[in-house]
This record gives structure tokens, sequence and C-alpha cells, in this order.
């Protein structure tokens, strides 16, 4: 014999069905969403290393050359590289140590309004990255600095 098939057999999810997939979903987004925007805020947090480690090198090569440190990066410098796209530049500081050695600091500052850990500094010196200077240093927050803790 056959059998008639069930008028209204539905296909398709419940409700209920649909609601486990949402909050696994969510759950699953709860995790990975600050993980992902550390990662991106660590690669931004890098390329103030980048920058200021070829400043350093340029400094370097500079000072072999004059004999000092420059306050003229555009000018003096033998390389060319843009301004960071996430954070300003501060003033570049050279002086003579009291030890009669030159020395130079350079001061990047995060743009606050694209920064979800605000406005934090990375700052080199002649001895390279400063992670004792300021106290919104990128030293303080471990999770983006990129040189580790």
């Amino acid at each position: 014999m056959f059998r008639k098939s069930e008028v209204g057999t539905r296909k398709g999810f419940t409700l209920v069905e649909l609601a486990v997939v949402i909050v696994i979903i969510g759950v699953l987004a709860a995790f990975g969403v600050p993980r992902f925007l550390k990662s991106v805020e660590r690669s931004k947090a890098a390329e103030a290393f980048q920058y200021l480690s070829a400043v350093r090198a340029a400094q370097e090569r500079y000072l072999a050359k004059e004999g000092t440190y420059t306050t003229d990066l555009a000018n003096n410098l033998d390389i060319t590289q843009s301004d960071p796209k996430y954070f300003t530049l501060g003033e570049v500081t050279a002086e003579q140590a009291a030890d009669g050695n030159p020395t130079w600091t350079l001061t990047l500052t995060r743009i606050e309004a694209t920064s979800s850990y605000g406005p934090y500094t990375v700052t080199f010196t002649n001895e390279g990255w400063d992670s004792t200077s300021g106290d919104l240093n990128i030293a303080t927050i471990p999770d983006i600095n990129p040189m580790g803790t």
C-alpha cells in the first residue's frame, strides 16, 4: 500500500534552533572581537616602533658624519618616510649630556580619536626604546605593546 505524504509537512528551522545559533554566534563574537581589536591596535603601535627605529638608525648615521644629532628630521636625515598615520610627532630634542655625549629624544603620541586605548606614547632616544618615559607610555599596556612586557 501506498502511504500518502502528510499534508502540511513543514521544512525549515524552528525559532528555538535559530535562537540557539544566534546565542552561539554572540558568545563567539564576545571572545573574538576584543582579541581582534587588540591585534589591530598592536599593528598600529608597531608603526610607531618602525618609524622610530628608522629615525634612530638615521640619527646614528648623522652623528657619525656631523658629530651631533639633528632636530630637523625632514631635511638632515638620509631617509625619506612619511609621517606616521596613527601617531602625531612630538618635537625632537637633541643636546649634549652632562658627560659630553650627544643625546636625542623623540616621542610619538597615539591619535586618541582612533584608539580605544587613549593617547598613549612611544618614546625613543639615542639608546633605543624608552619604556620609562611618561605615565601613558605603551609599556603600561602590555596587551598591545609589540615589544612585549
